[in-house]
């Protein structure tokens, strides 16, 4: 069974295997290219142009073209090209779609049997979304990996025989996170984790290529250039081009031509860190935050450094993480999740073929999977003995009433499931009280953090799922209700509610509010199907 990692990438993805060598291999895509820009072009109502192409023509038909979906996972957010509205989920199946096709092109295989990676602080309604684009793109999805333990797969940390304790910083190209992660010979434990979704080398883009159009503006006034939609893509394609470019150059020129008017625009790199100084910062905060729940957990030294992410590229990185008193390095940081994924669909597929843990696999099984993989029968049980330990990646609650001295009333969150808590997770019971007097039922809706930092705020919070204790008695004012919340490895959330005086209980398995339903999945392959695409 030939198994594949997809990185499925903000601004860029790519595909990978373990090859007869047994070492990860990209599978290069249709046009030759190790990576597939994440765009898709919905160039005729029944087909689609992904990639390089469909980039190209990201400003010049930005009704048609869609970007930066991967911002939008697990969100309630529609895209509407030729009368056909899409979710973030088809959309991600378009691309997936076209990454399996050029890959099985390349490789001679059927591309099927896939892991994912998401970013680490990715929440439950963004795995969840994730693997349903999986599903519309005809994939069956091993499993959800988080990045940074994909990328520690690939550091091959695991096979130093020791236990080490690796820091991830992961700047892509519309995420960033921050992952603590131990690893020994038979484990791959998150320690801690925290990013921020909407930030990446993107940002970094935008504010080049707005200055870019600034100093061109500067010299020609009475320039109507920011109307041209060709024009300010030429600007972001050159404003990309030139943050590569300086992560080895101190200065690059990029001449703007317009209406025939030109500018030479000199940027240098000390320019560009200006530019984007705050931004940088950002990641830098996240990156202290991190370390301090690092030390928390009694962790204050690590044996690597890990820089991942095509963005972590910019010389600031390295120097901002040096003066925090780390000690980066850097290690194919465009392909290296990629080529962790791969690993981890190699460990899921032997798992998939083997007895359930704690069970002894028979020495026919495993030489058959060993024979099938063409790799050793030790590798085969080292493998399937690996096992992959995260936390919590936000915090959940449930949102309960408040009132202030003047008796006004307003809503909260109360957190009970904190963030980086180990997984699996199940709280004690948290008391609450019933909020007005005479309540015959009781509305309990869960919560999850939606801002990097946690918050009772309401608005910095998500609403995801939430359920109904009815047909009680009149009950006063207080009255004890206890909330349990339960999280499996797998991100699977489970609460339960119980009203003390009756016994009567909620219980619920989280369906994600803003999440596609089985039916929903199916009518988005049937759609998606119907399309051609083309790179």
């Amino acid at each position: 069974m030939a198994t594949f990692g997809i990185d499925l990438g903000t601004t860029y993805s790519c595909v990978a295997r373990i090859d007869e060598t047994g070492r990860p291999a990209i599978i290069k895509n249709a046009i030759g290219d190790d990576t597939t820009p994440s765009v898709v072009y919905f160039e005729e109502p029944d087909h689609v142009v992904v990639g390089k192409d469909a980039k190209a023509n990201a400003k010049l038909r930005p009704d048609l073209v869609v970007s930066l979906i991967k911002r939008q996972m697990g969100k309630s957010f529609e895209i509407t090209a030729h009368g056909q509205t899409h979710s973030p989920e088809s959309i991600s199946a378009l691309i997936l779609r076209e990454l399996a096709r050029a890959a099985s092109e390349n490789c001679g295989e059927e591309v099927k049997d896939v892991v994912i990676t998401v970013p680490a602080y990715f929440g439950v309604a963004e795995r969840d979304a994730t693997r349903k684009a999986g599903a519309i793109a005809g994939l069956n999805v091993l499993s959800i990996v988080d990045e940074p333990v994909a990328a520690a797969l690939h550091y091959d940390a695991l096979s130093t025989g020791q236990t080490r304790t690796l820091f991830v910083y992961d700047l892509g190209g519309g995420t960033f996170d921050t992952t603590v992660i131990k690893v020994s010979p038979e484990e791959i434990q998150v320690v801690c984790t925290d990013g921020d979704h909407h930030l990446g080398g993107a940002d970094w883009d935008d504010r080049l290529a707005e200055y870019l159009l600034e100093q061109f503006l500067a010299e020609h006034p009475d320039s109507t250039a920011a109307d041209d939609e060709e024009f300010l893509q030429e600007l972001a394609a050159g404003a990309e081009d030139i943050k590569r470019q300086l992560s080895s150059v101190q200065t690059r020129r990029f001449n703007a031509r317009f209406a025939g008017d030109v500018s030479k625009i000199e940027v240098t790199r000390e320019k560009f860190e200006e530019l984007t100084s705050e931004l940088i910062k950002r990641t830098f905060t996240i990156t202290q935050r991190t370390l301090e729940t690092a030390r928390e957990k009694g962790i204050t030294e690590f044996d690597d450094v890990l820089l991942v992410g095509g963005s972590s590229r910019m010389p600031a990185v390295a120097a901002g993480l040096e003066a925090l008193g780390l000690a980066p390095r850097m290690h194919d940081p465009d392909l290296a999740v990629a080529k962790g994924a791969a690993h981890y669909a190699l460990i899921e597929s032997i798992k998939v073929q083997l007895p359930e843990e704690g069970t002894e696999a028979p020495e026919a099984a495993v030489k058959d999977v060993a024979d099938q993989l063409n790799i050793s029968v030790e590798k085969v049980r080292a493998l399937a003995g690996k096992r992959v330990a995260t936390v919590v990646p936000r915090a959940f609650g449930i949102k309960v009433l408040n009132r202030d001295a003047q008796g006004a009333e307003f809503y909260t969150v109360e957190h009970v499931l904190r963030a980086n808590t180990p997984l699996p997770a199940e709280t004690e019971p948290q008391r609450f009280g019933t909020a007005f007097p005479d309540q015959v039922e009781i509305e309990v809706e869960i919560w999850e953090q939606s801002g990097s930092v946690e918050s009772d705020v309401l608005e910095d919070n998500e609403h995801i799922a939430e359920g109904l204790i009815s047909g009680l008695p009149p009950l006063p004012q207080g009255s004890p209700i206890d909330v349990t919340f339960q999280m499996e490895t797998d991100g699977l959330l489970r609460v339960h509610a119980i009203e003390l005086k009756t016994g009567k209980d909620l219980r619920i398995e989280l369906q994600i509010k803003s999440g596609l339903s089985d039916e929903q999945v199916s009518e988005a392959r049937s759609a998606v199907a119907r399309y051609s695409v083309s790179a």
